[in-house]
């Protein structure tokens, strides 16, 4: 695979409310404001790893739009092709759970600016000029009619433009509540795509593959769509909301990959290290790194997203590398 130049990613972006220092729903009196969304989240890691990054997205024209809208870009994300309209940001509400108490997640983006958009508001083939990526999640097609719309659209005029194509696949039950199943929209969306991240489950209720392992799902998937040329996946192993097991997977060119295992402890914030996985496989691809040291270098950027609070990675290049060598792990750098 080439460089990339620019990768365009589309999808919400939604305000998160935290309470602070572990509080509980019940005990906050205050709540931290971050912002994050996970095509958006891909596209904050890659303007850290150096690579041009544009985040597409619809914000209510209001003071939240616009705070969310500078959150991108305080990050050197491009935001040139963002459009506002309606009221509503998208909210998230995350309790954080710590030793054997889980992590809570609440969402209120009902009605959001972004779940009203329709594929008439973006012109792609302006928006996509120059950019040799675009990124989407099932995320987005789960969310509204419009939004899914709007996201193939998106991927067919990547298609045309002979465009590469990520998508993590994202099997979201919950969100599917517009009339529509994942599995009535989501094929003919990865039947685009190049990398793919999915799982078992996902691939269970987006494209109706079943397998009992990853090996033999990820064989049917490239004989039901040709396109898709690499596959990956992460394994996760809890202990405790604190204390975790994580290592990943890579299907390519006929043969399975498997990173080395991370033990995490003490972790600050899981939020956001499957899109730090993805922004590491994008920047592999797009660089020097071969199959297995672009997987190890997306394993490691997902590790030490669990170490920085908020949705985004702010780790760079040299951050992750030295995690993948073992180098400077722990210690004081002045």
């Amino acid at each position: 695979m080439k460089p990339s130049r620019k990768v365009v990613s589309f999808g919400e972006v939604m305000m998160r409310l935290s309470p602070p220092d572990h509080e509980r729903f019940t005990q906050a009196k205050q709540f931290e404001i971050n912002y994050g969304g996970s095509e958006a989240n891909v596209a904050v890691s890659l303007a850290h790893l150096g690579i041009s990054a544009e985040h597409v997205t619809r914000f209510p024209e209001n003071d939240f739009g616009k705070a969310a809208a500078s959150f991108l870009q305080s990050y050197g994300v491009d935001t040139s092709h963002v459009i506002f309209g309606d009221d509503r940001l998208g909210v998230y509400f995350i309790e954080h759970g710590a030793g054997h108490r889980s992590s809570k997640v609440i969402y209120d983006r009902f009605d959001s600016a972004f779940a009203k958009i329709s594929p008439s508001m973006f012109n792609w083939e302006e928006i996509l000029k120059g950019a040799d990526w675009f990124h989407w999640c099932g995320i987005t097609p789960a969310i509204s009619q419009g939004a899914s719309d709007a996201c193939y659209e998106a991927i067919r005029m990547a298609r045309k433009l002979d465009i590469r194509i990520s998508a993590d696949i994202n099997y979201r039950r919950n969100l599917w509540n517009y009339g529509k199943k994942a599995i009535d929209i989501m094929p003919k969306l990865i039947a685009e795509s190049n990398v793919v991240i999915g799982g078992l489950i996902d691939f269970e209720n987006c494209i109706g593959i079943q397998s009992t392992n990853f090996e033999d799902a990820c064989k049917k998937v490239q004989k039901t769509f040709s396109n898709v040329q690499k596959i990956a996946n992460t394994l996760r192993e809890s202990v405790s909301t604190s204390h975790q097991k994580m290592s990943a997977e890579l299907w390519s060119d006929n043969t399975l990959l498997r990173s080395k295992n991370y033990e995490l402890t003490n972790i600050i914030d899981r939020v956001g290290s499957g899109d730090a996985f993805m922004a590491g496989l994008i920047y592999g691809f797009n660089s020097a790194l071969n199959d297995k040291g672009t997987l190890e270098f997306a394993t490691a950027a997902s590790v030490l997203k669990h170490t920085i609070p908020g949705d985004v990675n702010c780790a760079t290049v040299q951050e992750i590398n030295s995690l993948v060598n073992g180098e400077n792990i722990g210690k004081l750098l002045r």
